[in-house]
């Protein structure tokens, strides 16, 4: 086991993120003095663990223009996707069994699609252009009368690219339909509102914003429109209903806690991450050749930089670099799989740059010294690397070719 001095860096924030140490002080308590359950209405114990747990309600409520009662708790965002999809196409399955989504969703999402479709219901998977970015046209041609929900993330998991939600929203609205957004990568990241966006459904995972992990959440409209639910589990009806089990008090709290950390700094943060993060890509640029961004610049995630390195197998690099620095090809929940990123194939680069892409994740604790160190150890590995590919060496001839 490394010491905490040899550690590598740590640049994997998208995939999940640190808990702050002022999250877990606020946790602590509600392990052993203050352990009560929340339903447990007859007792101090019970009234002190409901009290945190709406407390922590309207701290994630705040941060997105929502009320408290409109907030659920969940096990993550892959469960709040899950009921998000699953609940509306159950109960408005008499107007429609049409929903919409992107082929650059998260897995999550995809695979509820794919689930909806076995039951009976049509789903209509968007495309996205060469930057990620759903075409909007297209969006608005793809809604039928019979159309129940539509589902596009806030932020990709992998690259990064920030969707028009605005728009989105605006859309939705104007053709009376849901609008649902898996913001687990954007919540606590880039302004969210519910109602300024016209978003419906919204779901969040704690361990992205420097929360603990196995607790989330769904925010659920109440009111123009009012949206409803198919419950997914069944129990002792906490959570309106919705969502039944014994609330995860400790978690929750944290959760809270960590919502209202990021909303407090979120405007000097994205400055000081989105400087990092140019930092490292012009250093890239200049430092390692043949190297290219995956989805845009722009529209994208302050602390989110998705890179090829031509002629270097990306699973290659990360064994090369692992000493060092602690990152990943793509969405953590998929990196078992051997297959080419199903997000960058959509963007219609091949499978051969797909699979030398890295994801660089900067965080709240990342530094420019962390930066350099990291820019360090690439350049040596994916020249070593490139040294041993007869493909680089053809390459490099002929580029000297071309010169001369």
């Amino acid at each position: 086991m490394m010491s905490p001095v040899s550690r590598p860096i740590y640049l994997d924030n998208n995939a999940t993120t640190p808990v702050d140490p002022s999250v877990l002080e606020a946790m602590l308590p509600y392990f052993t003095e203050m352990f009560g359950n929340a339903a447990s209405r007859n007792h101090i114990y019970g009234w002190e663990a409901e009290q945190a747990v709406e407390n922590a309600r309207e701290q994630i409520a705040q941060g997105i223009g929502a009320t408290a009662k409109e907030i659920i708790f969940t096990s993550g965002a892959t469960e709040s996707n899950n009921l998000a999809l699953k609940g509306i196409a159950e109960r408005y399955e008499d107007k429609g069994k049409h929903l919409i989504t992107s082929v650059s969703e998260h897995k999550c999402v995809l695979d509820t699609c794919r689930y909806l479709e076995q039951k009976g219901y049509e789903v209509t998977y968007l495309p996205i252009s060469k930057d990620g970015l759903i075409n909007l046209d297209a969006l608005e041609a793809a809604i039928r009368p019979d159309t129940v929900l539509v589902s596009i993330m806030a932020a990709n998991n992998e690259i990064g690219v920030l969707q028009p939600i605005s728009a989105i929203g605006k859309i939705c609205t104007e053709h009376e339909v849901l609008f649902h957004t898996d913001a687990a990568q954007a919540f606590g990241k880039v302004p969210l509102h519910v109602d300024k966006m016209n978003i419906h459904l919204l779901s969040l995972s704690g361990h992205k914003f420097y929360g603990p992990k196995g607790i989330g959440a769904l925010y659920v409209r109440r009111k123009n429109p009012r949206v409803q639910l198919v419950a997914q589990m069944h129990g002792g009806g906490h959570e309106r209903g919705l969502r039944s089990g014994t609330l995860a008090v400790p978690s929750i709290v944290g959760m809270g806690k960590a919502a209202e950390i990021c909303f407090t700094n979120m405007d000097q943060e994205i400055a000081r991450t989105e400087w990092l993060r140019n930092y490292l890509w012009e250093q890239v640029q200049q430092r390692i050749p043949e190297n290219s961004l995956n989805g845009s610049l722009e529209d994208r995630l302050a602390n989110n930089l998705n890179l090829s390195f031509a002629f270097v197998e990306g699973e290659s690099l990360l064994m090369g670099v692992h000493d060092t620095v602690a990152l990943s090809s793509g969405s953590a929940c998929t990196s078992a799989s051997l297959e080419a990123s199903h997000v960058l194939k959509a963007l219609g680069i091949s499978d051969e740059q797909a699979r030398s892409s890295i994801r660089f994740g900067l965080g709240r604790f990342t530094t420019k010294e962390e930066i350099d160190r990291v820019l360090d150890k690439l350049e040596i590995v994916v020249s070593r690397l490139r040294a041993m590919s007869p493909q680089w060496q053809a390459h490099h001839q002929k580029a000297q070719q071309a010169v001369y």
